[in-house]
Formats: C-alpha cells, structure tokens, sequence
C-alpha cells in the first residue's frame, strides 16, 4: 500500500507541473526579468522591456541602451531576446525614435544574433544565421499596424527567437552634447494565433549609378514570382536626398497593376494599399526609382552612407498559415524591356511642399533647398498628392488609472460641459434574474435604493472624483447624458422613470413615468434605456427601452409630444422597427437622432424633428447586437457591440457618420472588454467605455498612424471555416478573464479521487497490475521555402557583399547589414452566471449588411 501511495503522489506532482500550462503565459516574464540588461537611466521605458497587456498580450520596448555615436553614418546594432518559448506574432509596431537623430532603423528577426554584447558596431553583422526583416523607419514615419487577424510569427518551433535592431545615425551633430540615444520601436504581440502570417518582400537596387547632374535617372526592379498566393496590404518607399518618386507594380499578362506610388521625401511610413492586389505563381513584380543627380559633382552610387543613394521598395504581404514564408528579396531587373510599358505616373515626380519637407525633418523655421517643383519633369499639381493623408486610430491610455476605480455595474457615461467623465453605476445593486416577474416588475424593492453614490464626476486626466451624487434615488441605473446647462438625465429600469437632477440638487427637477409601473402609454415607460436632450430645442428623447420599442419625445418641460417605433416583426428588421432601442445620441449638425438598436445589431438615424427615418448603419462586424453610439462633431460617429456570440468580437467602432464607413476598431489591452455598455466621446477624439459585467471604464485616445483597414481583408485566402474557428477561439480568450482558482483546483482534485478510486478497486480485485506508459514524441520540423541572402557568419542581409560584387561600388569600409541607409453580473459565490440585463429572445438569423 505504501508503494502505491508512493506511485500516487508522482503522479499528482507529475500532473501538478503538467497543470502549469494553464498559467498565464506572461509569467515567464519572471525569469525574464533577472536577466534584463543594464541600460542608460536616460532610456525611458528601458527599465521595463515587457509589458504585461493582459491575458495574452504584451508589448516589447526594444530601444538602443543609451548610446552615443562618434561619428556620421555610424550603424549601431542591439539585440532582444524574445521572452517566452511559445509562438507568438507581431501586431503592431509604435516607433520612437527622431529624425533630427536617427537616419532610419531596421528591426530583423533571427535565431543568432552576431554580438552578445549590449549593442555593437553593425560592421560585425546582424545575425550569424538568417534573418527577416520585420520592420523599417526613417523620416519620422507614424506607427504601423497591421490588419486584424495578420501577424509577423515569432517564437515557438520554427519562428525567431531574437530582435536585432539595427539604427543607422546619418549626421552625428545632434549629439554634439554627447546625450546618449534610446531609439527604438514599441511591439505590440499576442499569443493568440493570427490565420494569417505577414511577410516582407524588399525590392532593391543593388548597381545603379547617378551621373552628376543628369536631370532623370531611372532604377529598374524586376522578379518573377513562383510562390504561392500573397495578398498585399501594404507599402513602403526608401531612398535617400536624390529619389523623387518610387512606385511599385505587379505585371500579369502584360497589364500593369499598380501597389503604391510615393515620394520618399515623405515621412516613410507603411502606406495601406489602396485597392487590394494579389500575387500569384507566374506575376512579374517590378519597381522603379526616379532620381535626379542635379546638384551633384561626382557620381553617386548605392551605398549606405547619407552621401550615397537606395533604391527600396518594400511590401508587407499576409499568405496562409500553412503556406507562408516571412521574408523574400528581388534585386535584379530580369527583362529591362518591360520597363517601355511601365505606366507614365512613375517617370512623374510627387509634389512635395517645402513645408511638409520641414515637418518630415522636424524644422519649421529654417530655410529649405530648393523643392521638387523645380524638378525638369512637371506635371499639374493634384491637391491629393500634396497632402499627406494620416489617419488616426483609437487605443487605450494604458496609464490611464480610471480602470482600477471601484465600481459597481457600470450603466452610464457621459460629459459635463467641462469635459469632465460622469459615471452612473449601480453601487452594490445587480440585475439578475431575479430582479423582474414576467410582467417587469421590479422584485428587490425590499432591497431599497442604492445607498452609495451612482452618480460621480471624474478628472479625465487623473480619475480622481472630484464630485458625487445619486445616493438612496435609484433601485437600478441604466442610461445617463448631460446637457448644455449641465443638467444630468438618467433612466432607472427598475422605477421604469427618467429624472432630470441638478449638479447639487438632492431632488430631482424633473421626472417622467410613474414609479415602479411598468407600462406603454404616455404616461408610463418599461424599463427605458436612455435619454438624450436636444441643445436648441430643449426637447427630451427617451428610448424605451427593454419591453417596449419606441422613441418618446417629450418637450421640455415634460409634456408629451409624439413617439415613434415598433417592435421588429419576423423576418429581417424594418426601418423603424426596433428590439430593445439601447442607446441614443443627437447629431445636431444633421438634425438626426441616432439609436442603437442593440438585438438587431444596427443603429437607426431619424430626423429629431419628426421621427422620419433617415438611414441605416449595418455591418457585419457589429455582430449580433449593438448596444452604445456616441456622436462628435466633425462627423464621427462611435459605437460599442456587447456580449459575443460565437463568431463576434467585442470590440468599439469609429465610423464616417456620412458614409457609415468603419474608419478604426479598438479593444482595451488592460482587462478585457467583457460586456461594454456605454460609449461617449469627446471632440478630440477621447473615448471612454464602460462594463457592466468588468465593472470599470476604459479612457481611449487617437494617435495618428498609418492604419490598413481591414476591409482590405476582404479577399482574405483563408476559408470561411478556419476563420470562424479563429474567431470563435478569439472571442473566448478575449471574454474570458483567466482560469479561475477553482477551476485549477478541481483539475488537481478530481484525478485524485479517480487514481483512489481505482487503486481501491484494485486492491478489491487483489490483481496485479502492470502498466507501462510508452512516450510518443512528436516531432516536426519545417524547412525554409525561401533561401536567402547571406551576410556575415551564414546569414543576414549584407549589402556590402552585394555592393562590393558590382563594378560600380567604390566605397571603402561599407560592410553593413543594412537594406536602407442587460447587464446581469457574474455570481462571484457560486461561480454560475446570472441572467444579465433582460434580452428579448435572439431573433431568426438575418443576413448582415455592409
């Protein structure tokens, strides 16, 4: 028996460690930590390498540990490990780094780095094996980001398993103080898998030669490319002062197709694609760069000082999974013939003003050389070519600490005239499934009303409350909005009521609907959702609500005026029809009201005035329900979706009100957005957010970046399966908050009792046992697709062994790696979900629009 038992507890240590695959994966970040490098305490950010963003996200702050460079056209080279052994996958890239210090920067992934030490002198190479290029920067070019569900793979079995940045400083007399460096990028990269695995494909001159003074030099790529499928969704352009304009092609059946087409006198960021294009086996890929040697007395060749020129056109491409290969290279022109046909738009220089040149430098005050208008091929101006066209994208405050404030279910928000954030939440009140009968009346009132303070008013910029009101008014909150007086109207679901309250009025100035009567006549409301007051006009817009399906006017003294609205028949929705009106909000410079109609997954817009319905704003991205819409002026309509049904991602939206175009998505990276009930915006495109079921607020703010929509993805190869399968497993990673405790412990119990139970079984049965557990490992490997470059040691991409073969290289010591110079709560004591706030049976399925 001691033997047995002895056998029993190997088996649970055994299972014990097998368990600790249910850890959260950033707790390797532990070890990580004692082995951090020692860096320049003038590297902000440094001290902290990875960032815990929830779950299965974190972020990697790669930078130059503090250096000084000596001299002008310095390459300094840094390494990173990766800091965990599971795959993961890049999503996005933040850079921070300056022009007025840093020429460009590469970011390579490889297995082998060419230094152990702290940075190094590039000259000894990148990485011994092969490396990638993942990422490239120069002339303060705004942050990338790729689509959703495409990611550049890292780690695991096959993927790198170290960065390797790599910064080139052009002119040193920025550091004529001798203050040390820390440029670098920001990574963002999650451990949830991507269907779609993004590579790189550099085009690059490797021989050109710019006579002095020649006005038009033209730089010719070619490939053939006998790969499978890739879909390209973005690109990038690189030369250094005599490139005028760089434009890139796929050529199928002699037709010319064009990728992107930029100045790179521009920031030289990752444009998005304009219209989808996709490479196939037999396409023939070219490029072409327009120099000028104006200005010049000697020749100028391709090299990697500042004197010297390139010649790249790079290519973010997303393939299948199963099929991709992460970086390819073209350096040659294999049929300079073709080039007769190329499209007359790349022999014409880009516009630049001479301002925009100033901006991209970080200057506003000195005065400029001469701009591309003085350039001998002209062509008229387009005023779309002159303007860099940045877009903006929504991301969480992650030092924002209005997410840790203690809350109960949090209904409401809203600004006060002072852009203040109002919060309205339900203290220690919930609504479950016990909260109404059949006929929705309130079953709690012996709970009486809430006791604590619902209404509170927060510093936007620090979250300290500095105001709170609300106690024992309210049984059970739900809508909240402000108007221009900084009056608060609220909505209680449980009272069935709307309440206008004063700033520091104990009792309320107004109120509609009877207390604790449900009902549907002008009189009465059932469970109203929110409430939106006109600025003109006065008049109050109540959406009501949960059991009825209406928009009640009422002008403002509380007289009713008219109403509008039905339920949703059988079969697909209606205009006008509605099944719970969830959320409202005024568009003053259209004179529309806009609601969301949250179970039938859209918002409804009508004219304020008449309740005519105006339109529609339906996407298949909202999933089945949309539960808050917000407006600013300018023309930008904000929305929230909740729950997720198989397939959905709860995720906040930033639409054109106009167009009802998607421009931005974004979800928190703090916490994870669990059921998002309220959205308000500011006009500068602040953002908040708040969960009944996470019970806390989120603050967004916009960042200008070069954003790929995702609409580009439209013609995404994966099949409809696989990408249901993904986002099915993405919703519930990103809904779960993490294995619970008991859970875990369960797990560790219930193998126990079984081994017991059969030990007892076989000590009744006094048979011998005999077991012996074969080990089955399973091996894979994957073998490169793509052979590529060799630098020094047997790997990277060294173009000073590419220049160095060509008759035209004459420069001395250039051996560099470089490519360029309702709302019911979870029963926290039982551990089963309650009923959240009432939601009307799921309707039939209803084919989406767009």
């Amino acid at each position: 028996m001691a033997g047995l038992i002895n056998n029993l507890l190997i088996l649970l240590l055994v299972f014990q460690n097998s368990c600790l695959g249910f850890r959260n994966p950033l707790s390797v970040f532990k070890r990580y930590k004692d082995t951090t490098r020692s860096l320049s305490s003038e590297c902000l950010g440094n001290n902290r390498p990875v960032i815990s963003l929830g779950l299965t996200d974190f972020a990697l702050d790669i930078r130059m540990p503090g250096v000084t460079p000596k001299q002008s056209d310095t390459y300094l080279c840094m390494s990173l490990h990766l800091p965990v052994d599971e795959e993961a996958y890049v999503v996005d890239f933040r850079p921070q780094a300056s022009m007025d210090t840093v020429h460009h920067m590469l970011l390579f992934g490889c297995n082998v780095p060419s230094s152990t030490e702290n940075y190094w002198d590039c000259d000894e190479g990148t990485c011994t094996d092969k490396s990638n290029i993942l990422y490239a920067w120069a002339r303060n070019a705004p942050p990338t980001r790729l689509p959703k569900g495409v990611g550049f793979k890292v780690g695991g079995e096959t993927g790198s398993k170290y960065f390797v940045l790599q910064v080139h400083y052009g002119d040193v007399s920025a550091f004529r103080d001798k203050h040390k460096d820390c440029s670098g990028v920001t990574l963002h990269l999650t451990h949830q898998r991507q269907p779609l695995i993004a590579g790189m494909y550099l085009m690059m001159s490797v021989n050109t030669v710019i006579p002095p003074g020649e006005k038009v030099v033209d730089a010719d790529i070619a490939c053939h490319y006998q790969k499978y499928p890739m879909h390209l969704f973005a690109y990038r352009v690189h030369t250094h002062r005599l490139g005028k304009v760089v434009s890139g092609y796929r050529v199928r059946n002699g037709q010319w197709t064009l990728i992107g087409r930029q100045s790179p006198q521009l920031p030289q960021a990752f444009y998005p694609v304009e219209h989808p294009v996709d490479i196939s086996f037999g396409d023939t890929l070219a490029a072409r760069c327009l120099f000028t040697g104006e200005g010049r007395t000697m020749e100028t060749h391709i090299g990697g000082t500042a004197s010297d020129e390139m010649c790249n056109f790079y290519i973010m491409y997303y393939m299948e999974a199963k099929h991709a290969v992460s970086y390819m290279t073209c350096t040659q022109n294999i049929n300079p013939d073709m080039f007769r046909n190329i499209p007359q738009e790349a022999n014409i220089p880009i516009p630049v003003k001479s301002d925009m040149i100033m901006m991209t430098h970080g200057h506003h005050h000195e005065e400029t050389k001469k701009t591309d208008d003085s350039f001998s091929l002209k062509q008229p101006k387009r005023e779309e070519e002159e303007v860099l066209d940045q877009d903006f994208h929504i991301e969480e405050a992650v030092d924002w600490p209005g997410v840790n404030l203690k809350l109960g279910q949090v209904s409401g928000l809203a600004l006060d005239p002072k852009n203040n954030l109002v919060i309205f939440h339900r203290g220690d009140h919930l609504w479950d499934g016990n909260s109404f009968d059949s006929s929705f009346v309130y079953q709690q009132r012996g709970l009486g009303p809430i006791e604590q303070n619902t209404i509170l008013v927060i510093d936007p910029s620090n979250a300290d409350i500095l105001d709170s009101t609300g106690k024992n008014l309210f049984y059970l909150p739900h809508g909240l909005s402000i108007d221009k007086d900084g009056n608060y109207w609220v909505t209680d679901v449980a009272l069935h009521q709307v309440f206008k309250l004063g700033v520091h009025d104990n009792e309320p100035l107004l109120i509609l609907g009877r207390s604790l009567q449900p009902g549907s006549d002008k009189n009465h409301f059932c469970q109203p959702t929110d409430v939106a007051v006109d600025p003109v006009t006065g008049n109050i817009y109540v959406s009501d609500g949960y059991c009825n399906s209406r928009i009640v006017v009422f002008s403002p003294n509380g007289m009713f005026i008219m109403q509008w609205g039905e339920e949703t028949s059988v079969g697909k929705a209606k205009p006008g029809q509605f099944r719970i009106p969830h959320s409202l909000t005024l568009v003053p410079e259209f004179g529309q009201l806009c609601v969301a109609d949250r179970e039938n997954g859209r918002i409804q817009c009508f004219r304020s005035e008449t309740g005519e319905f105006t339109r529609e704003i339906k996407h298949k991205l909202f999933g089945r329900e949309l539960f808050a819409v917000s407006y600013i002026p300018g023309g930008l309509l904000f929305a929230v979706n909740g729950m997720p049904y198989p397939g959905d991602i709860v995720q906040g939206f930033v639409m054109n009100f106009s167009t009802g175009e998607i421009i931005d998505t974004f979800i928190p990276v703090r916490k994870s957005f669990e059921m998002p009930h309220d959205v308000v915006a500011s006009e500068d495109k602040t953002v908040y957010i708040g969960d009944v079921y996470a019970k806390t607020v989120w603050k967004f703010t916009s960042t200008e970046t070069e954003t790929v929509i995702e609409a580009r993805l439209k013609n995404k190869p994966v099949s409809t399966e696989s990408q249901k399968k993904w986002e099915k497993h993405h919703i519930v990673e990103q809904a779960s908050p993490g294995i619970s405790f008991v859970l875990i412990t369960t797990l560790l119990i219930i193998p126990i009792v079984v081994l017991l139970a059969i030990a007892v079984f076989i000590r009744w049965r006094k048979t011998r046992v005999y077991g012996a557990d074969a080990d089955h490992k399973l091996e894979s490997s994957s073998g490169r697709i793509l052979g590529r470059l060799q630098g020094k040691g047997s790997g990277g991409l060294n173009l000073g062994n590419f220049f160095a073969s060509h008759k035209s290289y004459s420069r001395k010591g250039f051996d560099r790696l470089s490519t360029e110079g309702s709302d019911q709560e979870k029963d926290e004591d039982d551990g089963t979900d309650s009923e959240e706030e009432y939601s009307a049976p799921p309707p039939p399925p209803v084919s989406s629009s767009s």
